[in-house]
């Protein structure tokens, strides 16, 4: 991928403190040919192999059927993305994978099989694994010929991984673990040939991980579940009974099995919030069609305003999203080139890189999800009563869109997670929150200052934008204050500035591309981006300014609410815009050209 010039390496979370230039950002109109090429092989993979055996796929009649897709991706590297060629992958950067799993995104269950194999099953391995265990596992891994799965999660232990019950035991020789537990909601359960195993070793306090062969014996399972979506993933209970593992299988050390669950996970999100903007674009592109072909009082029904709202919605928020997605990802690319540059070895800083953006990959993983439910909802309703029909596609995108808020942590876990990390980043001194929290604590004080008016693009936008980092760091600095260590016990007022941030990373990452997309093609040519851009700041302003009075009203009371409430006021005002227009024009476009096409 070509690198931004004069590229200025950022920590993660410090969107809130600092502003970003738009030149800084990659979009995703700057992949590169090579990369669009690997795309469209994703592309016509899904469109040969999987959309049109997708009834067959979710009826698991045939429990081979999945496998043998797996292989045909597996021959295609589709399988060894991230994996370096030395272990025979592909060895490709960050946002080139974020790329693949996009377009794989709209895939349903093959999606879910893909990730889980490609994703927490093998890069533990990749990036925990000694060079023995890299060099036997990863080339099998990276062709299809062993598939891969995760066992983190048991019945008594979800969100609280830690607390899980499996345990290993040494034997008197010292030569093996004798693993014995039960773990559930596996994905790729069923047919994997290798699993990645959490356990306590004796009464250790932390978990610890194992690479798991199932010839290694010990291992039974029940039935496949009976899922409300993505029925054609494998999902099994597997239990785990005096299974021997060799004590060279142990992967990393001794207690580190949890870390190694929270940096997977991490990067498990950001690719979640990828996939669910490739399962977007499909659902758009049907949608658009069908209303297109669907005659009601003799037009189609494409020409009415109460659909072209919800296609200009459902494009805004796909763009927004993906907007957010890639700046990401390329801003852990970034930080993984600096970190290599500087020394550290390449496994090492690929988990430091995507963990100094932990924040963002939660924030990308409840907004994509979020997205995507919203999408698919829509795109039942445009359907109409087909859309509730089982012979419609829209079906299976509304049940399988459904698992995306609770994979990976749920979206609850995930809010909480992104202002706790801010909030521990500030305390370590690692992100200067307090400095500019009281700089607005005086500002709501004062009698606002008016300036000269500025000119040039999104001037105005940009101040809105900043007085709405102002309104969060108001709210969250009060808040703190308030309950000092306390605060984890408010949960709901967590999750109500987790809203704010969400809305404000998403808002100013499509400014940005928006912002450097026209400085390449001229305003002109960007008018509909423009468009969505503008929209999307229009109502994340209000839904930022519910946010800020839900979470004041909870904890404020006297002067101190009334002070708060003027200055939240104050920090989500925006000169207002004709929406309804607005998502006319952007409706209009894709419907004329009969898919998403931004």
């Amino acid at each position: 991928m070509e690198t931004v010039a004069n590229k200025k390496i950022v920590k993660g979370g410090e969107f809130l403190i600092k502003e970003t230039e738009a030149q800084q950002v990659f979009i995703p109109e700057e992949f590169t040919e090579e990369q669009q090429m690997v795309a469209q092989t994703c592309q016509d993979f899904l469109d040969k192999e999987v959309f049109t055996r997708l009834d067959e796929i979710d009826s698991m009649k045939n429990p081979e059927l999945m496998p043998t897709l797996m292989d045909k991706a597996g021959e295609l590297g589709l399988l060894g993305t991230s994996v370096p060629e030395e272990y025979g992958g592909f060895g490709m950067n960050f946002n080139t994978s974020m790329l693949v799993t996009e377009v794989i995104g709209a895939g349903h269950s093959f999606a879910v099989a893909l990730s889980a194999h490609t994703g927490i099953g093998t890069l533990p391995i990749l990036y925990y694994g000694n060079e023995e265990q890299k060099a036997k596992y990863l080339p099998k891994l990276a062709t299809g010929e062993w598939k891969a799965a995760y066992c983190l999660t048991e019945p008594d232990s979800g969100s609280d991984a830690n607390s899980g019950k499996t345990k290993a035991i040494l034997t008197e020789d010292g030569k093996y673990y004798l693993i014995n537990g039960q773990k559930m909601w596996i994905t790729n359960g069923g047919f994997a040939d290798v699993y990645i195993v959490f356990a306590k070793i004796d009464n250790d306090k932390n978990l610890s991980a194992f690479i798991v062969e199932r010839s290694f014996g010990g291992i039974t399972m029940n039935e496949e579940e009976k899922k409300m979506g993505i029925k054609g993933s494998s999902t099994r209970q597997v239990f785990f009974n005096d299974c021997k593992v060799p004590v060279e299988n142990l992967l990393s050390t001794r207690e580190n099995g949890f870390k190694i669950a929270v940096n997977i996970l991490n990067i498990g999100r950001i690719k979640l919030g990828a996939a669910a903007i490739g399962a977007c674009k499909r659902i758009i592109n049907t949608a658009v069609n069908y209303a297109n072909e669907r005659k009601q009082f003799g037009i189609s029904i494409s020409r009415f305003g109460a659909i072209k709202h919800k296609v200009g919605e459902m494009a805004t928020r796909t763009y927004v999203s993906e907007s957010a997605a890639y700046r990401a990802g390329q801003n852990i690319e970034d930080t993984i080139n600096a970190l290599i540059a500087n020394g550290m070895p390449e496994a090492e800083a690929k988990l430091k890189g995507v963990e100094q953006f932990a924040i963002e990959c939660a924030i990308l993983k409840v907004h994509g999800s979020e997205v995507l439910d919203y999408v698919a909802d829509e795109g039942v309703q445009i359907y109409g009563g087909m859309g509730y029909s089982a012979e419609a596609p829209m079906d299976r995108a509304y049940r399988d869109a459904r698992i995306n808020r609770i994979f990976e942590g749920t979206n609850e876990i995930n809010r909480l997670l992104s202002v706790d990390m801010m909030l521990k980043r500030a305390m370590k001194g690692e992100l200067d929150l307090m400095g500019p929290a009281m700089a607005v604590s005086k500002e709501i004080m004062s009698i606002p200052e008016m300036g000269e008016e500025e000119e040039g693009l999104f001037v105005a936008e940009k101040k809105v934008l900043r007085n709405l980092k102002k309104a969060i760091l108001m709210v969250a600095g009060a808040a703190v204050q308030k309950f000092m260590l306390k605060l984890s016990h408010e949960q709901e007022i967590i999750m109500n500035i987790a809203d704010m941030v969400i809305e404000v990373y998403a808002t100013e990452s499509a400014l940005l591309r928006t912002e450097k997309l026209i400085s390449q093609r001229g305003e002109e040519a960007c008018a509909h981006q423009k468009d969505m851009t503008l929209l999307y700041l229009n109502d994340a302003v209000d839904r930022i300014n519910t946010a800020g009075k839900n979470a004041i009203n909870s904890f404020a009371e006297g002067d101190e609410q009334r002070v708060m409430l003027m200055g939240l006021k104050r920090f989500t005002k925006i000169a207002p815009i004709n929406t309804k227009d607005t998502r006319r024009r952007i409706a209009d476009r894709l419907i004329a050209e009969n898919k998403y096409i931004f």
